[in-house]
């Protein structure tokens, strides 16, 4: 895949179109701490600045945490929101501009629980949920580089939140960067010679924010509806 110089992607969430420089306002916000602050670092007006907040925001849902006063000043936060939506974003750089391949991870199992469409697989990494055939006693279940979001141990989400319902403790095993994202090989907790490494496909300010290199320990997570099985009773 080839992207031309002047692609500009972007997200349409309602009548509102959020591109790369709404994504670079609210990452100002957050690393400043205040909407004057991002405009100064950003060199623009604070009064547009502001105004864009106010569009996403009656588009979106809140987005930005204002606190007044106090004795630290008051000042501005990204809401869980608006974190979201930056990690959507990334994702979309990741399918137009990732020319890396896109690995899929296959670990198989037992199932061992079921709760409607998903079912608990035990792998040799640990219990993974995924949608799985009703029918299926065990199970291959497949993830997507692309579906894996990493964090560092003391931010990642807890595993009992509706949708981020797998999570994984390892280290990071290998590092592929290319210009736009980067393949990062996971060496799981619990893993045996023939387990293979969870791959996640992230951009590279991702890697930088992360601080992601071999020997760093991280958190994968995935959402179990990103996560599919096949069943493999009778085969070897």
């Amino acid at each position: 895949m080839t992207i031309e110089k002047d692609f500009d992607p972007y997200l349409q969430i309602g009548d509102v179109a959020v591109d790369r420089s709404d994504v670079e306002m609210l990452r100002a916000i957050d690393d400043c701490g205040s909407l004057s602050g991002a405009a100064t670092a950003l060199e623009r007006s604070y009064p547009r600045l502001q105004q864009r907040v106010v569009a996403l925001e009656e588009a979106i849902g809140p987005l930005v945490e204002r606190t007044r006063g106090g004795a630290d000043g008051g000042g501005s936060s990204l809401t869980g929101t608006a974190r979201d939506l930056l990690e959507r974003f990334d994702r979309l750089v990741v399918a137009y501009e990732g020319v890396a391949r896109v690995d899929e991870t296959v670990f198989s199992g037992p199932v061992v629980d079921r709760d409607g469409e998903l079912a608990t697989v035990r792998t040799d990494v640990g219990r993974i949920l995924a949608v799985v055939p009703a029918e299926a006693n065990t199970a291959a279940v497949t993830i997507r580089s692309d579906a894996v979001s990493l964090h560092a141990p003391s931010d990642a989400p807890r595993a009992d939140r509706t949708s981020v319902r797998n999570r994984f403790d390892g280290t990071v095993g290998w590092l592929e960067a290319g210009d736009a994202v980067a393949r990062v090989g996971i060496e799981l907790e619990g893993r045996t010679e023939d387990s293979p490494d969870l791959v996640a496909l992230v951009t590279r300010r991702s890697v930088g924010t992360l601080d992601i290199e071999p020997g760093r320990e991280v958190v994968a997570s995935v959402k179990a509806t990103a996560v599919r099985g096949v069943a493999t009773d009778g085969l070897e």
